[in-house]
């Protein structure tokens, strides 16, 4: 089940399983995986807590260890620093931390199970006493718990700030800025996706694994190898970027040479979806992993965390250069003449095969950055996290005008704003339906898309 901790998702699910993968295609991705992976739980290994409980100014969840954090906080939700927290485990061991400036404690332990959170009411201010002095949390290990704890009274000096009622233009405003933030993710697998079918009129259903694998390989090197995050990023679209080259030299670039149709090509797709969806299953299995492990509460105009704030920026950034080099740059104006007519682009001396390997390379790696950053803002990545993004990439390609990397920003931003703000009508779960909804609405009215040609059939 979903936790959500100061605008942070997280969840909690379990399960391990083997690998067993055939044929040649199989074992060259699953050895990325696995060697990734590996890596990944070695660090887990030998990564062992001084003590079943020890408390820090941080804590970072992995095979061996979980996180049982929160933050103390009086009635003007003022955060209190200098308060007392006493963790006792199932095996009696215990910890103590005094709060942080910003009212926050952190505790690392290693024994799963229940434990008892208590509040020394003697460390707290004058005059302000606990509503509950003491908790008990289930703690699970590569997970984190909170344990947050709301006082009666409060100390001097505190600036009030009660809660005012939320009318309905600020829920608007809030549900805005995160499909905003959700549709710049979109656009980045968007836009790959645009590209591959642009330059080979191939629906690649497998984009979205993509996805998925960024997500993965940013828990395997930024929290199991404690890797910065950027590092993380920069190796995990390198990687990504090194299996679309992969793809288009074992499987795309054969498959058209041998003259397949596009029917028969996009079933190869489904079915390499549905197998890697199940590798990961087989390799991760079920419960999610988080990426980012650090409390954050949202802030800022657009009501949203500090870590969003920095996807959204990198999101602009790289999308902007993208749409730069398609623009200026020889390669891209090259891209677009294959994605014009490509019996024209071959015979005015355009290297075709050359540009679609190109094409596989760049859509990968913008897909496994959208896993990255996605598994940052969300809290995490599992094994399905693509499958559920694939209906929406796809709603905002087709609105945005299939083919057409710009139609394919327009698309996702459209859709990643209509998702969220959806759900102040229908329930949270259903948010996803609406890409499918949009989808039969475009094909109805306007199948070309929004910046797409029309085009002449029969």
């Amino acid at each position: 089940m979903p936790v959500v901790v100061a605008g942070t998702r997280l969840f909690t699910h379990g399960g391990s399983y083997m690998l067993h993968v055939r044929g040649r295609w199989g074992l060259i991705a699953a050895a990325i995986i696995v060697a990734a992976s590996a890596l990944g739980l070695v660090a887990a290994e030998s990564a062992v807590a001084a003590g079943p409980i020890a408390s820090g100014t941080s804590c970072v969840a992995d095979a061996t260890t979980g996180c049982l954090q929160g933050k103390v906080v009086d009635d003007n939700r003022n955060p209190v620093a200098g308060a007392k927290v006493t963790v006792t485990s199932p095996s009696a061991a215990t910890g103590s931390s005094k709060t942080a400036k910003d009212g926050s404690f952190f505790f690392a332990v290693t024994e799963a199970g229940a434990y008892q959170v208590a509040l020394d009411p003697s460390s707290l201010p004058t005059g302000v006493t606990p509503k509950t002095p003491t908790l008990t949390v289930t703690v699970e290990l590569s997970n984190i718990t909170p344990a947050g704890f709301a006082l009666n009274g409060h100390a001097k000096g505190s600036t009030s700030h009660a809660a005012a009622s939320v009318s309905f233009w600020q829920l608007l405003g809030q549900q805005f800025s995160q499909g905003l933030l959700l549709g710049l993710l979109l656009a980045l697998a968007a836009i790959g996706l645009s590209l591959i079918y642009g330059t080979t009129g191939l629906s690649n259903f497998a984009h979205s694994e993509q996805i998925t694998l960024g997500g993965f390989l940013a828990w395997v090197f930024a929290v199991q190898l404690g890797l910065n995050i950027v590092v993380s990023a920069v190796i995990v679209i390198a990687l990504t970027s090194l299996s679309g080259y992969l793809q288009d030299k074992l499987i795309w670039g054969p498959l058209r040479k041998r003259g397949l149709g596009l029917t028969q090509l996009m079933v190869v797709t489904i079915g390499l979806s549905l197998a890697l969806e199940y590798v990961f299953q087989l390799i991760f299995g079920a419960r999610v992993y988080p990426v980012a492990t650090d409390l954050e509460l949202n802030t800022g105009p657009l009501n949203i965390t500090p870590t969003a704030y920095w996807s959204m920026l990198v999101s602009i950034v790289v999308l902007a250069l993208v749409g730069l080099a398609l623009t200026f740059s020889r390669l891209g104006r090259a891209t677009r003449a294959v994605a014009d007519n490509r019996a024209l682009a071959a015979a005015s001396g355009i290297d075709v095969e050359r540009v679609i390997r190109i094409v596989w390379i760049v859509s990968t790696g913008l897909a496994g950055l959208s896993g990255v950053l996605y598994a940052l803002v969300n809290g995490g990545v599992y094994w399905l996290t693509g499958a559920q993004l694939l209906l929406l990439v796809f709603a905002a390609v087709t609105l945005g005008g299939i083919g057409t990397a710009f139609g394919a920003l327009v698309g996702s931003l459209i859709i990643g704003v209509v998702a969220n703000v959806s759900t102040l009508f229908i329930p949270q779960d259903l948010k996803y339906a609406t890409g499918l909804v949009i989808l039969i609405v475009v094909l109805l009215v306007r199948p070309q898309g929004i910046l797409g040609r029309r085009e002449r059939v029969g």
